[in-house]
């Protein structure tokens, strides 16, 4: 009777529409059975790597593994993308990229990928792009999960394949994870630059791993259930996990990394999430207002009051020291000044030792930004790196009164020492260690590649950046008649001391790695200075 009811027009609408949808549902129906065949056919195993892998041998066998899928905790490569836009780019590319992330929610992946690259890539020179080996490392181990690392490491040949453009994960996987091949994104480059496009070449990671792997030789890939790959074809044997599953990943202890992660660059101290980035945005242009403020106090007030207001805008100072050199620093009477001999975090260490003390000091440093050199409410000094000649300008300077010196020659984020410059250990009898830790939570106060006459304001943008001093036992320099261990004490051997000592009291661990290896690892240089404001 509803039939009878319609008219013959709007009946034929209705017929028309009903044998679309069938016709639909059975094309549906006849591609997914054409999807489970070719599953069966290939093997397809729908279980977690972790899981499997326990019950096969996967040591002669090529591991194949989707990065984003399975070796990594997050679903999410929108922090990635934002410290690429931060670090190689301008907190104006950052804002851009910021706005755009509703949007990105709502096209699909492969849109919102081509966005990111656009925003992020578009005009950055080639030859000058270090984030992918400097800044992404860090953040990337931080988010490898325990159960994928520890299949990875159970596998012969390793293969990481990537949907983010291979700048971006070829130094992390090939340095810290130790995988053999790397397939990610071709960016396309105009005059040395990148345009912001990605190639595209649909087939081009199969074709590679065909190019690169034997094809007799076992091969096991490792994907996502909900994304799929033309290159799982290349495998008869496949694990699968899905985004629950690896959210429930353990994050990689520091201590079972590959590689220890000793060098990193970037600003950026947090990871770059949607709402971290809202906050920081937020705090932004209260924290320059809050920087001037801080900078007028340290300069200007005398010692007895600006550690309490310093204090009270949420820097904070936590000073210890121990009786015998408390005594020893209040009671000296020489022809020379106490040399105070401490690992360097930023370059507010001499600042914060005054402070600390409530007395003015002398500080030698090898590079000095002009800025930092105007600003600075204590004397400070270029050394020359001619070892003669800084010899000279730290006994004079010594002669004069206290002196601090940072042997390490640059600065170390990580909870490790670089190597102490012996030359400290050559020129006063009268040396006091001295153990520095900080912590930020939202800026670096230290950089390699960027400007450096930015590292104190940077530090006092933080809302509650926090420095530890700790003053140690007063140790003699090699022209003491005091040994170590062989009667005939010689300078390497109190700057190995003085190392160790520091190293155990901020619990960190000590190198001989030094300041040329950190800036050829993060910068391609030597730390030459080229420019007024020390972009090194």
């Amino acid at each position: 009777m509803v039939f009878k009811a319609l008219p013959y027009s709007t009946l034929k609408l209705v017929l028309f529409i009903s044998r679309l949808l069938l016709r639909l549902h059975k094309n549906h129906t006849k591609a997914l059975k054409r999807t489970l065949s070719n599953t069966h056919a290939s093997h397809f195993k729908p279980q977690t790597p972790f899981s499997l892998a326990d019950q096969s041998d996967l040591s002669q066998k090529t591991l194949i593994f989707d990065v984003e899928g399975t070796l990594l905790r997050s679903s999410s490569v929108f922090p990635y993308f934002m410290l690429v836009a931060f670090e190689a780019g301008s907190l104006i590319r950052a804002f851009v990229l910021f706005t755009l992330y509703p949007l990105l929610c709502l096209v699909s992946d492969e849109l919102s990928l081509k966005i990111m690259v656009m925003v992020c890539f578009f005009g950055i020179k080639k030859d000058s792009f270090r984030v992918g080996s400097s800044v992404l490392p860090k953040f990337f181990l931080e988010d490898v999960g325990l159960e994928g690392f520890n299949v990875l490491r159970r596998g012969g040949k390793k293969v990481g394949v990537s949907k983010l453009p291979q700048v971006m994960v070829e130094g992390f996987l090939k340095d810290y994870l130790e995988i053999d091949f790397v397939f990610g994104r071709d960016l396309i480059v105009y005059g040395g630059y990148f345009v912001g496009l990605m190639k595209q070449n649909k087939n081009h990671i199969k074709h590679r791993l065909n190019d690169v792997l034997d094809e007799e030789e076992p091969k096991v890939c490792f994907s996502n259930r909900s994304i799929k790959h033309d290159w799982i074809s290349c495998s008869k044997e496949v694990y699968l996990t899905s985004d629950g599953e690896k959210m429930a990943y353990q994050a990689l202890p520091r201590g079972r990394y590959p590689k220890p992660l000793i060098f990193h660059d970037g600003r950026l101290a947090f990871r770059p999430e949607p709402l971290s980035m809202l906050v920081m945005f937020m705090w932004f242009p209260f924290a320059m207002v809050l920087t001037i403020f801080r900078a007028i106090i340290a300069i200007f007030l005398p010692y007895g009051a600006l550690t309490p207001i310093l204090s009270f805008t949420g820097m904070q100072l936590r000073l210890s020291n121990n009786n015998s050199t408390k005594n020893s620093i209040n009671d000296h009477k020489q022809h020379k000044g106490l040399l105070y001999v401490c690992n360097h975090r930023t370059l507010l260490d001499p600042l914060y030792l005054s402070f600390g003390l409530k007395k003015p000091f002398a500080a030698v440093t090898y590079s000095l930004s002009r800025m930092s050199e105007i600003i600075s409410p204590i004397r400070t000094v270029r050394l020359t790196r001619d070892r003669e000649q800084d010899a000279k300008t730290m006994d004079k300077m010594l002669k004069q009164g206290d002196l601090v010196v940072c042997p390490e020659g640059t600065t170390c984020r990580e909870p490790y020492l670089l190597r102490f410059s012996p030359l400290f250990a050559e020129l006063s009898d009268r040396i006091v260690p001295v153990a520095l830790d900080t912590h930020v939570s939202m800026f670096y106060g230290t950089t390699a590649g960027g400007l450096k006459c930015l590292d104190p304001f940077l530090f006092m943008m933080n809302p509650n950046p926090v420095y530890r001093v700790r003053f140690l036992e007063m140790v003699s320099g090699v022209s003491s008649s005091t040994s170590y261990g062989d009667g005939k004490s010689a300078s390497f051997d109190v700057a190995n001391y003085v190392q160790n000592e520091i190293g155990k009291t901020v619990e960190f661990e000590c190198t001989s790695l030094t300041r040329k290896d950190k800036y050829l690892v993060l910068a391609g240089n030597e730390g030459i200075v080229n420019s007024a404001c020390n972009k090194r």
